[in-house]
């Protein structure tokens, strides 16, 4: 069956099952063979009886019998070559050349015939010549056909390997060679021979050669026999062999001399045996002639049909190519364009016209024609290119993205001839992808770099994504949320609401807001505001939960002014109305004092009453100083001299058992203030500092040139970012406890016994720094003692002293890694901030415990900024000689609200160790980064 195209034609095609010798025999070829043999065996019988009657001899009967059997015999010999050229069966060579050697037999039989050619015969025959070329030639047939029966198997036995034309001229040679060396044998050594024929009759020894000679033949005929399977030359073969049996019976058994009917009649067997084979192959020879002309025929109109068909396809084809939306282009192995469609000329700008017959390269960019080079050489090698994406150039010279889909081009023999390539401009695509990357790219940075905590979660509440920021929130990294339900992370008391709004925006609330608390890694509460959307095509909820840690503090702080202010303004009402009724009493208890000065008694109570006046006034004085409406005489002054003299006036007062220990700096910026209420507030902090410390102790006087920066004034509402001058006084006392810090500086609070103070003191300094336009601040640490802050404004109008000019040197910054330590959440995320902005990576722990777990985990880590006094088992010294056993190349710097010298003095630091005391500015905080980690 062929197979063409999309087409299907019947055609029988020549196989190996087509040749005669491997066409298996049918009951038909074996029935027509019997009748022969059949028709034979009656014919022999009959002959027999007259073999022997003598006939008029008739040489031309010798020379025409002789030479019909030659032709026939090359004929057959031929036509059996030529199935041996395409089976390549050692079993047909060996036929072949039995036919071959049959046809030279019978020529050199005719030729040394005596009375035939001469009287004796050509060649130097004798008188026994012809006799032995009949026993030669009658018994080496036989011989063949015994090879071919034995070497041919179902699939026609072993076959020659390389070219048939060797073997063919090899046993042409021989036959030749053989024949020659036979007929040398019984002419020129004919005397050397028995004798088998004297004076006509055949002698005893004849006898035996000719019973010989019929046993081969005999035998050739049982082995074709016994060799299954029969193909069609096998089944007329054993017809040959039988009809030669006859031959040699009737010419040369049961005759009696040459010219008999025996004689004649074999002869006749043998003529039929050479022509039965010769005569089946021409049968088959007309019957594939026949079957080749009807295949023929039927092929030209299967090529009339194909011809049809594939113009139409043809047709189809082209009106495909052409209405493609895909630029179809086919060029040649060197690139030379030889097809270009309607949509290349309108994706390209060419016209087909413009574009055949010209090089590729008209649409490549200079920087691309080595791919193009490149792409044709894997053609050329018979590979295809699928989906490459590459650039091409339009005509008005505009770059287009294109795919490219390449595949080799070959002729009708299968050679590749060039180039088929389909087109498809993707530039639109690239520009959607590009615009879809950068979005994408957007929001990922929005989500990694975003303050606020983004989450997303399914339906179920567990978490999808969780941005980096949860980190600097929660405490948390992504990965301990992601996969976890957020009822494990949400207080308790606010899962209800949260599941209510996220149920609400299921059923279709664009957005929500509402406040919902989380625990912090540590273990605090940590209250959100959070924005939330329910997302229906991916099934999603997602949420932007802002930290309201820094804003409550900072409402916490203003509110705390706003109590402090109200307190004021309450109490310089009671103050200047007290102050009035006190008027008129030391008004009038002079009078009352003449009036009864000759009396002691009266004198005495009158005494007692201007004594519990002038009591009054002072106690008016210091509300009045909270209230911030005292009457105050501001002047320049240097506050290192206020503080010297101060410290001479507290030695007295303090006793022996305190020592004071002032750590001026030098270039100290001057203060416009009143001198005497600074003395004053000086010698109340160290009243208060000498309470505290009931068995003695230190206190420093301390004074600073410091810059409160918008980071400072920011997380402390009453604080004008600026230049201060700070004096500070620590003690190392007993410490106040958190819970009572705020409120120090309220009026009449005080934690002495009764009679042991008003409360006035610190809230008179708290109204008269306030009053200054300054600003005051308490850092203390029970069991560690405490450390009070003023900070005065720095008188204007002076030169920028070096101090200043080293402060503000340019901000320098760096990329290594810290780890900060602060236990004050709010303090912490201040550092964290502006550590980041100079460029640092910034990790943060909450208290030691955490640090040193950080440490261990993380190897790179630079420097370790911790603050010194935090609760729990380990401060932050103790940490650094931890984490300085565990790491010892690892550097640190301290921070403190204490100040350096206080926290030398006390002895928690040896000297030369780094310390940064709070409050700092950015550029200070900058400058300590560098030293600590240049150290």
């Amino acid at each position: 069956m062929l197979r063409t195209g999309m087409q299907e034609m019947n055609v029988p095609l020549i196989d190996r099952s087509t040749f005669l010798s491997t066409l298996p025999a049918t009951s038909g070829d074996r029935t027509a063979a019997l009748w022969i043999v059949g028709v034979s065996s009656i014919l022999f019988a009959l002959a027999v009886p007259f073999a022997g009657i003598p006939l008029p001899p008739v040489p031309a009967f010798v020379a025409s019998y002789q030479s019909a059997l030659a032709v026939s015999d090359i004929i057959t010999a031929v036509l059996l070559l030529s199935q041996f050229s395409v089976l390549r069966t050692r079993a047909l060579l060996w036929l072949s050349t039995g036919y071959l050697f049959t046809a030279a037999a019978a020529l050199v039989h005719a030729l040394t015939f005596p009375g035939l050619f001469a009287p004796t015969g050509l060649i130097g025959a004798g008188s026994q010549t012809t006799v032995w070329l009949y026993m030669i030639w009658h018994g080496g047939f036989p011989l063949f056909v015994l090879g071919y029966a034995w070497l041919k198997e179902k699939d026609g036995g072993p076959r020659i390997r390389g070219a048939t034309s060797g073997p063919i001229y090899a046993i042409v040679l021989g036959v030749f060679a053989a024949t020659g060396a036979f007929t040398w044998i019984v002419t020129a050594q004919h005397d050397l021979l028995p004798v088998l024929l004297r004076d006509g009759r055949y002698t005893p020894t004849m006898i035996g050669v000719v019973s010989f000679v019929w046993s081969l033949s005999f035998a050739a005929l049982v082995s074709l026999w016994f060799r299954r399977p029969h193909s069609v030359i096998d089944v007329w073969l054993m017809v040959v062999m039988c009809a030669w049996l006859f031959d040699i019976a009737l010419s040369a058994v049961v005759n009696i001399a040459r010219f008999d009917l025996g004689f004649y009649a074999g002869r006749l067997y043998g003529l039929c045996a050479s022509s039965v084979v010769l005569a089946v192959l021409l049968i088959e020879n007309v019957r594939l002639q026949a079957r080749t002309v009807g295949l023929v025929g039927r092929l030209r109109e299967q090529s009339a049909s194909d011809r049809d068909f594939y113009g139409k396809r043809l047709a189809l084809y082209g009106a495909v190519v052409e209405s493609s939306n895909d630029a179809i282009i086919t060029k040649t192995l060197d690139g030379i364009i030889t097809g270009w469609n309607k949509a290349a000329e309108h994706l390209f700008g060419y016209s087909a016209a413009e574009a055949l017959g010209r090089s590729i390269d008209i649409i490549v960019p200079p920087e691309r024609k080595g791919e193009v080079r490149s792409i044709l050489n894997r053609i050329a090698g018979n590979e295809s290119i699928a989906q490459h994406e590459t650039v091409r150039i339009r005509k008005d010279g505009r770059a287009i993205n294109v795919v490219l889909n390449v595949s080799p081009l070959k002729s009708y023999n299968g050679e590749i001839i060039g180039a088929s390539k389909i087109a498809h401009d993707i530039t639109e695509e690239k520009q959607a992808q590009e615009k879809l990357r950068r979005e994408i790219e957007e929001r990922q940075r929005i989500f990694e770099t975003s303050l606020d905590l983004i989450l997303v979660t399914d339906g179920f509440g567990n978490f999808i994504q969780v941005s980096p920021s949860v980190k600097d929130i929660l405490g948390f990294s992504p990965e301990d949320m992601i996969g976890h339900s957020a009822t494990e992370f949400i207080h308790p008391d606010d899962l209800d609401k949260t599941r209510e709004e996220m149920r609400a925006a299921r059923r279709g609330a664009v957005k929500r807001s509402f406040e919902a608390r989380y625990y912090h890694y540590d273990g605090h509460e940590v209250t959100l505001n959070w924005m939330g959307t329910w997302s229906e095509p991916v099934k999603r909820h997602f949420f932007i939960g802002r930290d309201l840690t820094e804003k409550q503090a900072a409402e916490a702080q203003f509110r705390q002014v706003q109590k402090m202010d109200s307190i004021g303004q309450l109490t310089g009402g009671v103050a200047h109305d007290f102050n009035n009724v006190l008027t008129v009493i030391t008004g009038t208890i002079g009078i009352l004092a003449d009036a009864v000065a000759d009396r002691p008694e009266l004198a005495a109570i009158t005494k007692l009453i201007d004594d519990a006046a002038e009591r009054g006034a002072q106690l008016t004085k210091h509300l009045l100083a909270f209230a911030r409406k005292q009457p105050l005489q501001p002047r320049e002054i240097d506050v290192n001299a206020l503080a010297l003299e101060a410290a001479k006036l507290l030695h007295p007062t303090l006793g022996e058992q305190i020592t004071i220990m002032p750590q001026l700096t030098e270039d100290a910026w001057p203060t416009l203030v009143d001198p005497g209420q600074l003395s004053t507030a000086i010698l109340n902090l160290a009243l208060n500092a000498r309470d505290a410390m009931p068995d003695g102790g230190t206190l420093v006087l301390e004074t600073r040139n410091i810059f409160l920066d918008d980071g400072y004034a920011s997380m402390n509402p009453d604080v004008v970012a600026g230049n201060y001058v700070m004096i500070a006084v620590s003690d190392t006392g007993s410490g106040i406890p958190p819970d009572l810090i705020d409120r120090v500086f309220d009026p009449f609070f005080t934690t002495k016994e009764v009679g042991k103070g008003t409360g006035l003191g610190l809230s008179m300094v708290f109204g008269f720094v306030k009053q200054s336009g300054g600003h005051i601040k308490i850092y203390s640490e029970v069991g560690h003692g405490t450390s009070v802050k003023i900070y005065l404004p720095r008188s204007t109008g002076v030169q920028e002293t070096e101090y200043e000019v080293l402060q503000n040197v340019p901000i320098t910054g760096g990329n290594e890694r810290i780890l900060i330590v602060e236990d004050d959440a709010l303090v912490r995320q201040y550092v964290v901030t502006q550590i980041r902005s100079l460029g640092y990576t910034a990790l943060e722990a909450a208290n030691g415990a955490e640090a040193l777990t950080i440490i261990d985990s993380d190897k790179a880590i630079d420097l370790l900024f911790t603050d010194i006094i935090m609760p729990g088992n380990m401060n932050g010294r103790q940490l650094a000689d931890e984490a300085a056993r565990r790491r010892p190349d690892l550097k640190t710097l301290f921070t403190s609200g204490y100040t350096e010298n206080a926290i030398v003095h006390h002895g928690r630091l040896d000297s030369g160790v780094l310390l940064l005391a709070k409050p700092y500015r950015k550029s200070e905080l900058a400058k300590m980064l560098r030293t600590a980690l240049a150290s």
